[in-house]
């Protein structure tokens, strides 16, 4: 039971924090507008008057009254940002270079002067 209510808890948080409730209400305030407003006129004319935004309900109001207290609290309190300046130095990580010799091998015989082997050697099959 403890995992349903944590879970159910995290999903409203995210749901509060994208801002979501306000479009939850205001389905729901469009939705009632609308059925009380089908008993009067055509349905056409319900839904035209429902979204036309001169209709407003109540719900409306609180939602627009909301939505803006919202935007309102988030534009007057910028939080102030501490720029910190770090000084480098330059760190050298290569090694330094150095000459090497390699030794010279020769691995052909036509290098080293000496001919061939003959018969060529074969690998020994036991």
């Amino acid at each position: 039971m403890i995992g349903f209510a944590a879970r159910l808890a995290i999903i409203l948080a995210v749901f509060c924090s994208i801002g979501l409730q306000w479009a939850t209400l205001q389905s729901i305030a469009w939705t009632t507008m609308l059925i009380r407003y089908s008993r009067e006129v055509p349905l056409r004319h319900a839904l035209a008057r429902t979204l036309d935004g001169a209709h407003p309900c109540s719900l409306c109001h609180a939602v627009s009254s909301g939505k803006n207290s919202e935007k309102k609290s988030d534009v007057q309190s910028p939080k102030s940002k501490i720029d910190i300046i770090l000084s480098t130095r330059m760190a050298n990580l290569q090694p330094r270079f150095t000459i090497f010799d390699y030794p010279r091998v020769a691995l052909a015989p036509v290098l080293t002067g000496q001919p061939p082997p003959v018969p060529p050697p074969r690998p020994r099959i036991s």
